[in-house]
Parts: C-alpha cells; sequence; structure tokens
C-alpha cells in the first residue's frame, strides 16, 4: 500500500474490472516476489525504491490504471511508444482484424500488409528515402542501418554521438555514446569514433578514409533530451555530402510526431540517406521496427534478397498496426497537436523552474519530448517517484539521471497537461523539502 505520508494517486473509474482487494494484494505479493527470484532482482529493488507497490493493470488514451483502480497520467509513453495514446480504437481495430485471418506470414507468398506499410513509410519519410526493411525493435533497425552503410559503401568505420542512444545490441551498442553501458560487453564492433554531439566541425574532423557513415540522433532522448543548436543537422548533412560519407538519422525516439513534425529531421529539411524509426510505429499494441534508405543504397539488398533478414519482422500484424498508426498521425493532425501541446507544457515547466532555481537546473525540448534537469541525480530519482504517487508517470533518461523525461501522448489535452504539471510540481515541492531535512540531519551530525 501507499504510505500514509504520501498523496495516492486519484481515483477514477478503471475502463476494465479489478480483481476483489484481497487478490489485488496477492497479485503484487506476487509479482514482487516473481520479480525477485525469476525476472530480475534489481528491478524488485528498484521498483521497491521507487515506492511503486502495486502493478499495471489497464490504459486507456494517455491515462494508465494500476491493479487498485488508482489512475496516472502518461507522461512516460513507455518511453515515446504512445504516440497516438493507449490502445487507439483504430490500431486495436487493424490488428484485430488481421488476427482473424493470418497473424504470422508463411513467407512463401507476398505480404500485401508489408508492402502496403512499406509504400506509406516511402510517402511518410522525407525526401527520396524509398525502400524499407521492418524488423521487430529499434535496436534491430540501428544493426540493420549500420550493416547497410557498411555493405553499400565498402567502408568500416562509423562517427556516432557522446551520450547517445542506439540500443544495446553489440552493433548499437558500438554506436551508443556512454561507457557505463559500453565497459562491461568489450571489446565492442571496432570503427566506431564518438564525437560531442551538436558539434559539426567535430564531426568534420572525424571522418576518414574508412568512415561509411555518420550516426546521430535529431535530438539525443536518453542524454536528457538534448536539442542541438540551430542549422546543426543542415550542416552535418552538407559535410557528409562533401566528405562521401552517408547520413543515417536515428529517429526511434524523436519520429512520428514526437517533436511536432513528422521527423526531427524536418525541422531543417534534412533528408538522411537511411533512417531507423521503433518505438510509436506499432501504435503502442505490437513492437515494429524499420530502417528506410535512398534507393541508390538498395541495391545489394535487392541482388541477394536474403543477404538480411527477420523471422518475425514485417509480420501482418505489426504492419497492419503500423499502417494504422501512420494514418491516426495524418488524419488527426497529432505532430501539429505536439508542436501546440509541447508549448503548454513547456510553459508549465518553465514556471516551476523559475519558482525552484536551487533545485531545477534547465528545461528543455521540442514539441512533446521535453527535459527537466535537477541540479542532483538525486532530486530527479525522487520527483520521478513522488509523482508517481501524484498521478503522473514519468522517468529519468538512462544516459543522464539528472533528467526527467517529459514525453506523453501526442493526443493529451491542455486539462491533463495542467493536471499533470500540478503533480510534479507537488512531487518537486515534497522532494526539495525531503532532501533539505536529510542534508539539515547530516550537517547536524557532521
Amino acid at each position: 500500500m501507499i504510505p500514509e505520508s504520501r498523496e495516492p494517486a486519484p481515483a477514477s473509474r478503471c475502463p476494465v474490472p479489478l480483481l476483489p482487494p484481497a487478490a489485488r494484494e496477492r497479485l503484487v505479493a506476487e509479482t514482487i516476489d516473481r520479480y525477485q527470484r525469476y525476472v530480475n532482482p534489481g528491478l524488485a529493488r528498484l521498483f521497491k525504491f521507487g515506492g511503486s507497490e502495486t502493478v499495471e493493470w489497464a490504459a486507456l488514451d494517455c491515462l494508465v490504471w494500476d491493479a487498485h483502480g488508482r489512475e496516472y497520467v502518461d507522461c512516460a509513453c513507455g518511453p515515446a511508444i504512445f504516440n497516438v495514446g493507449h490502445r487507439h480504437p483504430r490500431v486495436l481495430a487493424a490488428v484485430r482484424d488481421q488476427l482473424d485471418r493470418m497473424p504470422m506470414s508463411v513467407r512463401t507468398m507476398p505480404s500485401a500488409a508489408l508492402a502496403e506499410l512499406a509504400e506509406r513509410l516511402a510517402a511518410f519519410t522525407p525526401g527520396d528515402l524509398c525502400y524499407t526493411f521492418v524488423c521487430n525493435s529499434g535496436a534491430e533497425a540501428v544493426e540493420g542501418a549500420l550493416k547497410l552503410a557498411r555493405l553499400v559503401t565498402g567502408r568500416v568505420g562509423f562517427v556516432a554521438m557522446q551520450e547517445a542512444f542506439h540500443g544495446k545490441t553489440l552493433g548499437a551498442l558500438s554506436a551508443t555514446g556512454r561507457e557505463y553501458y559500453r565497459a562491461p560487453f568489450a571489446p565492442l564492433v571496432p570503427g566506431f569514433t564518438h564525437v560531442p554531439f551538436g558539434d559539426a566541425g567535430a564531426v568534420d574532423d572525424a571522418i576518414g578514409p574508412d568512415t561509411a557513415a555518420v550516426i546521430l540522433e535529431p535530438i539525443q532522448g536518453e542524454a536528457g533530451v538534448i536539442v542541438p543548436p540551430p542549422g546543426y543537422l543542415r550542416e552535418v548533412r552538407g559535410i557528409c555530402d562533401r566528405r562521401g560519407v552517408l547520413l543515417i538519422a536515428d529517429e526511434i525516439q524523436s519520429g512520428l510526431g514526437r517533436t511536432g513534425r513528422r521527423f526531427g529531421v524536418d525541422h531543417e529539411d534534412v533528408v538522411p540517406d537511411i533512417l531507423t524509426v521503433a518505438k510509436a510505429l506499432g501504435g503502442g499494441v505490437i513492437p515494429i521496427g524499420a530502417f528506410i534508405a535512398r534507393p541508390a543504397l538498395w541495391g545489394p539488398f535487392g541482388r541477394q534478397p536474403y543477404i538480411h533478414s527477420s523471422t518475425f519482422g514485417g509480420n501482418p500484424l505489426a504492419c497492419r498496426a503500423a499502417i494504422a498508426t501512420l494514418e491516426v498521425l495524418e488524419g488527426e493532425r497529432l505532430p501539429e497537436r505536439a508542436a501546440a501541446m509541447g508549448e503548454r507544457f513547456l510553459g508549465r515547466l518553465h514556471d516551476l523552474r523559475r519558482r525552484y532555481p536551487a533545485v531545477i537546473r534547465d528545461v528543455r525540448g521540442r514539441g512533446l519530448l521535453l527535459g527537466v534537469e535537477f541540479v542532483h541525480s538525486d532530486y530527479a530519482l525522487m520527483v520521478a517517484a513522488e509523482a508517481g504517487h501524484r498521478g503522473v508517470i514519468t522517468f529519468y533518461t538512462l544516459n543522464k539521471p539528472e533528467v526527467i523525461r517529459i514525453a506523453p501522448p501526442l493526443t493529451i489535452t491542455p486539462d491533463l497537461i495542467d493536471r499533470a504539471a500540478a503533480g510534479i510540481d507537488r512531487a518537486v515541492a515534497e522532494a526539495d523539502r525531503v532532501l533539505a531535512s536529510v542534508r539539515a540531519a547530516a550537517a547536524e551530525r557532521a
């Protein structure tokens, strides 16, 4: 149960039936015990540290309910998975229809769903990006993009960004820019050079005769929601053209309307040679990832169509979910909505920073990919936990734990933004009070 000293999340009518009270308590206890014994003891400790003595139960649009029926505004989205909201009816209907007909492909005949999704992505992505390989996750999409870049250029090197996050499979981890995740698995794939994000000159200096591509996120999500200086993406595109190397844009977190445009590169009218997408592509219903490339790069894959493959990649269930997701993004004009709602949310967060200048170092972001940077990671951890007790789901970023990311569904309403901002406000006040008392007690002991 939630300690009495903390506010509970607001109660509401959960969209699905709840278990009887005794069964709820048993489910929570059994789940935590199973995490401890069979999933990961470290995760069990982390949940307990955050005061998460419940389990997730149901979700709809921007709201999540736990097993006790308490309601939360989802400002984490998994992260950035639920761009069209939880359980969008159009996505669910597409998946149910496909499930009733043929959930998985036999692979011996063409798939209409896969073909249609590839066409839709060619129309939805910038410039002349055309050919798509569909996989199951963001890390797989990055792996495929790296392989294609090596295959096309005949070179083995990559310029990546410090503090970047591209996934945790071996190749994607080699591109990822934080030693905390890289060091335990060394030696990684050779040939990766990391330079400061936002410094186009450093990219130019790092390119050598063996460089196949530059890989970057238009906005670094896990690094703490880092927006590059204006013109940076255009400048890097120009450097790649001049130096004869490819540009890979990792839009796994920043794409599909999240930043107020279809893709992060659209803010500077940049067309990458290869673009990766995942997370929100499945509408929060089915996992799916993809990489999309310009036609001139696809020759080797066309000559050897099975040189890169995936057993479950491009399955019809995932493709139908993705098609419906693209239809929702366009039909409901969610990128435009993200831009407008992001301005409102960012304004509320700036107000918060002005009132807590000794606690909050910075507020930044674009669209509905926002970050609140605290003066110490202890504040971020405690604020995320306290916000949860006040009915707001947030999470700190993996490569910069001083930052909590605010990334709600693009369907969020002004009222829910105000409600979430108020919950975060109260969480900051409580964290400030608790940590100030801890520092005072420590000072007395000293």
